[in-house]
Formats: structure tokens, C-alpha cells, sequence
């Protein structure tokens, strides 16, 4: 199946910034190009950490309060996200700014783990390395939404070349193909059961396709036969172990 790799939706033109940075730079950098967050590489371009608007924030919000009387007795905060925020609080160049380690993809990754992998750590950007972690582009959320402006004729075509004609090994026309927003509606009659189970399967994984409305009808039910001892006309062995 072919899918969109982070590759093809990254910014391969990075706004970046040397470890050796000074705080206002890193600000300069992300007021002038309209940016939440930039990486931090090394003199080697390798990526060591990555900082965001939160970052430099830190600074206002570990600020002590003029309005607020003072304590006559002050216990430090000693866990350690309060360390960080208050070395944050005192920084003055990328490298005490950054936050670490630094969670990257390479290129070849496809935009679905991409996005788990951002919502799996509660991040809105990703440097993209290749094998020695040098930096080769960024992806942002942003990015990973391309996939969904695909148009309907597009998504029709990669449903037919793919899943009909590619996989099931059947003429166009066997199944009626229709995409509306992005929702694909399958209809028509197909010889076995398991045909249609991965026809709609694969549909779902095609770029860009918000839903699959199943309509199709089947002559014959071969689900209950073992996987292992046949193979429905057209169906790739692989493609029926993952049923």
C-alpha cells in the first residue's frame, strides 16, 4: 500500500538555531518567521534538543511577583520539573533553553506514525534526521494534515489502482467507487466475503479518506474457511494473515 511519508509533507527549509544561541536570538528567530518553536543543533548539524514559545516563557512565569509580599521563609521547589523551569528561567543561550532529549522521525516514516508519535508525546513538531541525526527538515501538525486536501478524484483513483484492479486483481468497474469529501462509498457484488472485508480495510488506509461507507453485497461466504487453506481470486497471502 502506498502511503505518504513525512518526507513528502516536511519543510525542508528549516529556521534553526546553534546550541551556542543567546535567548533573544531564539526569540528573534521565532517573532520573525511566525513560529512556535525551532531545533537546536550542534556544530555538526546534528539536532540536541528543540525550543518552543514555552520555553522562553519560563522566564515571565518563574518571575518573582512584585505585587506579592514578600515570605520570610522560602522552601525551594526540588522536583524535577521545577529544576528545569527554573533553569529555563535563567537562560541564557539555546543550550540551557532547550528542552531534551529530543524526539525526531526520519523521512521515511509514514505521516500516520508520525502523528502518533506526536500525540504520543504531547508535541506539536518533529525534527526529521536521517541515520546520523543530522537535521534534514521539520514537520509540524500543520504538515501531517496535507493528506486530508487530497481531492476526491485523486482518492478514487488510488481506491481503483491500489485496492480493485491492484489487489483484488478485478477490472474497474467491478466495484462502483464513489467519494464525496472524502467519505468512500463501495457498492456492488463481489464473490467472496473476504473480498469485501479487505477491500474496505484497505480503502480506510489510502491518504486522505475520512471514512469508508460500505455497501457491498457478496455471492459467495467464505469467512469461516481458514485463511491458510485458501486464497480468494486476486488476494495477496499477506493481506488475508492481517484480517
Amino acid at each position: 500500500m502506498k502511503r505518504s511519508n513525512v518526507g513528502a509533507v516536511m519543510t525542508s527549509n528549516v529556521v534553526k538555531a546553534g546550541y551556542d544561541a543567546s535567548f533573544k536570538e531564539v526569540a528573534r528567530l521565532l517573532n520573525q518567521h511566525g513560529i512556535s518553536g525551532l531545533p537546536i543543533v550542534d556544530v555538526n548539524q546534528r539536532v540536541i534538543g528543540v525550543v518552543s514559545e514555552t520555553d522562553l516563557l519560563a522566564r515571565q512565569v518563574e518571575a518573582d511577583d512584585p505585587y506579592r509580599p514578600p515570605r520570610r521563609f522560602h522552601w525551594p521547589r526540588i522536583s524535577s520539573a521545577s529544576r528545569q523551569r527554573r533553569t529555563k528561567a535563567h537562560a541564557r543561550t539555546a543550550e540551557q533553553l532547550m528542552s531534551r532529549p529530543v524526539v525526531t522521525v526520519h523521512a521515511d516514516v509514514d505521516v500516520a506514525e508520525a502523528a502518533r508519535t506526536m500525540a504520543r508525546h504531547h508535541i506539536e513538531r518533529l525534527p526529521v534526521v536521517d541515520e546520523e541525526q543530522h537535521l534534514v527538515g521539520m514537520v509540524t501538525r500543520r504538515d501531517l494534515l496535507q493528506i486530508f486536501l487530497r481531492t476526491d478524484d485523486d482518492i478514487r483513483s488510488d481506491v481503483i489502482d491500489e485496492v480493485i484492479a491492484g489487489t483484488l486483481s478485478l477490472p474497474p468497474q467491478a466495484v462502483d467507487i464513489t467519494v464525496r469529501e472524502g467519505v468512500v462509498t463501495l457498492s456492488g457484488q463481489l464473490e467472496h466475503r473476504t473480498e469485501i472485508e479487505i477491500a474496505v480495510r484497505m480503502t480506510r488506509q489510502i491518504d486522505g479518506v475520512v471514512a469508508v461507507d460500505d455497501q457491498l453485497t457478496f455471492r459467495h461466504d467464505d469467512a469461516h474457511l481458514r485463511l491458510t487453506e485458501r486464497a480468494p481470486h486476486g488476494v495477496a497471502d499477506d493481506w488475508l494473515r492481517k484480517l
